[in-house]
């Protein structure tokens, strides 16, 4: 059996997704489509708005037929942590495609990104401009590299997966298709070949407003986020408050991702701050997006520290989230040649502290 992978996040489930996983399934002449989700958080540092057994279940319905969890060490990082994480899950299961999507499928991603890891080892000192973010100075680096204007959100990403696979010992064949439908963070929705299709931003907005949904995504999805619970930040807020009121510095300084003073930063604006978008406000600069700001928000409100996450990266496993008849055949067809622990059921052992999975049992908390 041959699978394609496709890394997704599923925040919620929607139109475009199910074209997604149809479009990989196709070009790949795929017999398995392989999907590696980010659970509980996401990228954007952020609660998934449905959780991750709820949207494995959306997945299962719309064309996939094997999830696993993106851990939330890698799931919650930039771009290149986030692929190369994704990538490590997709080639411990002997996935040969990667199929994703993109503004500019026409390019050659793998040749960018030879380009983009020789430029990278020679001229690191270009990303310390401290008046921009490291994400436009890398888009700059990436264009002035490449020739090509690499600044869309995908194309960024599909940047990263190449550059991640060039580390790999058996890399992966690259399948970027082009998206169908609206931008990634398009606030209004169009109309494609019939379908009406909106950002995944744009869907959350509308459901966190108590706005309809149901022309923008698959029934089930519309079924479950009636049925909820929605998740936000509004939630974690109470816990990040309590952590950056009570940690110490020193203790901050040692959560993942908290460099250049980023946690003094945090803990000042959250004096006064009224609720997570104050704070977010009040500690905004040229250098760090918001997007960085909410992933360190959320690695302290987890408790993730940098050393816990780097044993847990030496401990990687697979965890399983689900899988239809096609896809326990194919687990049949991997599990003596993965080189990583295939898990579907988490014990009380791997719990212990310091364990790739305790980190993740935090993230289930």
């Amino acid at each position: 059996m041959q699978a394609v992978g496709v890394v997704a996040e599923f925040n919620p489930l929607h139109n475009g997704h199910v074209f997604a996983l149809q479009v990989a399934r196709r070009r790949a002449a795929a017999d398995v489509v392989v999907v590696v989700m980010s659970g509980n958080f996401v990228q954007r540092g952020a609660p998934a708005i449905l959780d991750k057994w709820t949207r494995t279940r959306l997945a299962l319905t719309a064309g996939a037929d094997l999830v696993v969890e993106l851990p939330v060490y890698d799931a919650v990082q930039s771009g290149n942590q986030f692929a190369a994480g994704a990538l490590a899950q997709l080639s411990a299961l002997g996935v040969s495609q990667l199929a994703f999507g993109t503004e500019a499928p026409e390019l050659d991603y793998a040749q960018l990104a030879e380009r983009m890891h020789a430029m990278m080892g020679q001229r690191r000192d270009e990303f310390h401009d401290y008046t921009q973010t490291y994400a436009s100075q890398l888009a700059a680096a990436m264009t002035a590299v490449t020739g090509h204007a690499v600044k869309a959100p995908n194309q960024m990403l599909g940047v990263s997966y190449a550059m991640a696979n060039l580390a790999l010992t058996h890399p992966l064949t690259l399948l970027p298709f082009g998206r169908a439908g609206v931008d990634h963070d398009a606030a209004k929705p169009q109309a494609v070949a019939g379908t009406t299709m909106a950002s995944a931003s744009a869907i959350r907005e509308r459901v966190h407003a108590g706005a309809d949904v149901r022309a923008l995504v698959p029934a089930a999805t519309a079924t479950a986020l009636r049925q909820g619970p929605i998740l936000a930040w509004r939630q974690l807020w109470p816990l990040l408050r309590y952590r950056l009121q009570t940690a110490s510095l020193d203790e901050l300084a040692t959560i993942d991702q908290a460099t250049e003073g980023l946690e003094h930063r945090l803990r000042a604006a959250a004096i006064g701050a009224h609720d997570f978008d104050d704070l977010l406000r009040r500690a905004k600069s040229k250098r760090y997006t918001y997007a960085r700001l909410r992933r360190l928000a959320l690695a302290i409100t987890l408790n993730l520290r940098h050393g816990d996450v780097v044993a847990a990266r030496r401990q990687r496993n697979v965890h399983i989230l689900g899988f239809n008849a096609v896809g326990r055949a194919y687990l049949k067809q991997v599990k003596k040649q993965a080189p990583l622990p295939l898990v579907s059921r988490v014990s009380r052992d791997m719990l212990k502290p310091d364990g790739s999975f305790d980190l993740i049992d935090r993230a289930d908390a």
